[in-house]
């Protein structure tokens, strides 16, 4: 019986085995891959040169930047280009370009403002860091494995986010003028402080997590959560600096000539001076994801910035609607927050992006055939970027040509600071559009407002722009 038994294991180990080897690679298999490799002395020099040079320098098409030019049919007032330098910042650069380009429209461009992205960067980085030790605290009777869990502990705090962090964060803190909270070398870099902050929060969550496991009273776990984010407030702090309480400040034009007396403000009455109404409620988050219906509108459970605050939603449409929709804010001088696969096909040194800037497929003599929904399930593209949409160019019948966005990496990136992007580029690699709703119709808004389908935050194009 037991020389049977034995038998038996051998025999199904060796089963396995062979099951797994036929999965591998074989001595046989090897040489067909190999006839693949380069043969012809065409094949063995470009082998050589690719060894040497960079893959874009070789793949570059000479021929694409015959089509770029820099005129538009539709454009909004230019303003000055930040820079969010190492940071994945983008998604509130493009917020507070939209906020700031606002205010100067509706004073006839006669008052600018440029808001601090440090002071919303230490509130967005404290409230997330209190949503990863809520959420922790939610799922505490989860184990740990559970993919809920799994998911806070993985990304405990990021500096990525969308245009929902704007307005949550703007509403609830208020604003403050860059000159009042300038930027600081960890806001510029973000990664080491993200990474300590993140180990912290870690060690936080496994003992709220054990506090839970003891049976302890909420009120315990709820003061012992109150101190964790007393530490992580006095880290901020230290590399952000301290949020300021009241300043005073005077407005000024486009040439920095003063407009008006100095004035003291809070940051929630410097809020009310320059956006001067609530930002949720105002506008509508739309997408183009090719994978699921259109006119649909999807929440991403528990991915937000303020624990009180409001999920990412967003209605899936066609790209020719979401163009419509950025046609007519343009026409009238509004800009938008609007999102990117930005590396795809982008010449970065010419600040323009189209689908042939670079034939890979001729230098690899193969294809890159992937449509945009198969890029998404595949987790090859998806939103990357967040940038202003500030200018179209149309046709005689009023379709779009091309498309210019304010980019937050300097004056002197790019095209004078902006990305100049082809419609067809345009299609394939813009996920997210911003819009306020007055620019939509009633159809769209109430498709936007249908009970929303909730998706998980681990999707591939519901990722935070950075």
């Amino acid at each position: 019986m037991r020389k049977t038994v034995i038998f038996s294991l051998v025999m199904a180990a060796s089963v396995a085995l062979t099951a797994h080897a036929q999965g591998g690679i074989s001595a046989e298999m090897l040489q067909k891959i190999q006839k693949q490799g380069p043969s012809s002395l065409a094949d063995k020099a470009l082998a050589n040169a690719i060894a040497s040079n960079s893959i874009d320098d070789l793949a570059k098409n000479s021929r694409a930047s015959i089509a770029f030019d820099d005129h538009f049919s539709v454009s909004t007032p230019e303003q000055t280009i930040h820079n969010q330098k190492s940071s994945g910042r983008c998604w509130m650069f493009s917020g507070l370009n939209v906020l700031r380009s606002n205010f100067a429209l509706a004073n006839n461009g006669g008052q600018t403002v440029e808001f601090s992205q440090a002071y919303l960067f230490f509130w967005d980085q404290l409230e997330k860091s209190n949503l990863m030790l809520q959420a922790v605290i939610d799922c505490a009777n989860k184990p740990i494995d559970d993919p809920r869990v799994q998911f806070f502990f993985k990304h405990p705090v990021s500096d990525g986010g969308t245009f929902c962090g704007v307005a949550d964060l703007a509403e609830k803190y208020g604003l403050v003028p860059m000159s009042v909270m300038p930027e600081t070398y960890s806001a510029n870099n973000t990664s080491r402080l993200a990474r300590l902050v993140s180990s912290k929060l870690r060690e936080y969550g496994l003992e709220l997590r054990q506090m839970v496991a003891d049976k302890k009273k909420k009120s315990l776990i709820e003061q012992r959560k109150t101190e964790m984010l007393g530490t992580v407030y006095h880290m901020l702090t230290l590399t952000l600096g301290t949020p300021v309480k009241e300043f005073t400040y005077t407005f000024r034009d486009k040439k920095g000539n003063p407009v008006g007396q100095p004035r003291k403000f809070t940051p929630k009455e410097f809020y009310n001076a320059t956006v001067g109404h609530a930002l949720n409620g105002s506008f509508i988050m739309v997408m183009n994801d090719p994978r699921r219906p259109y006119y649909k509108t999807y929440e991403v459970d528990y991915d937000r910035h303020v624990y009180d605050g409001h999920n990412w939603k967003y209605l899936n449409l066609p790209m020719e609607e979401i163009a419509q929709l950025a046609i007519a804010s343009l026409k009238d001088g509004r800009k938008l927050y609007s999102s990117y696969d930005v590396g795809k096909q982008f010449n970065r040194k010419q600040g323009f992006s189209t689908l042939d800037n670079y034939d890979y497929a001729t230098l690899f003599g193969t294809t890159f055939g992937m449509n945009k929904a198969e890029r998404i399930a595949t987790f090859d593209s998806g939103s990357t970027h967040a940038m202003t949409l500030t200018a179209v160019d149309l046709d005689a019948a009023g379709k779009p040509l091309k498309w210019k966005v304010e980019n937050s990496w300097g004056a002197d990136s790019g095209h004078k600071g902006c990305v100049i992007m082809t419609n067809d580029w345009f299609n394939e690699y813009m996920f997210r559009l911003v819009v306020d709703k007055k620019y939509v119709s009633e159809k769209l808004l109430n498709d936007f407002n249908q009970k929303p389908l909730m998706v998980v935050p681990e999707d591939p194009l519901f990722g935070a722009d950075d």
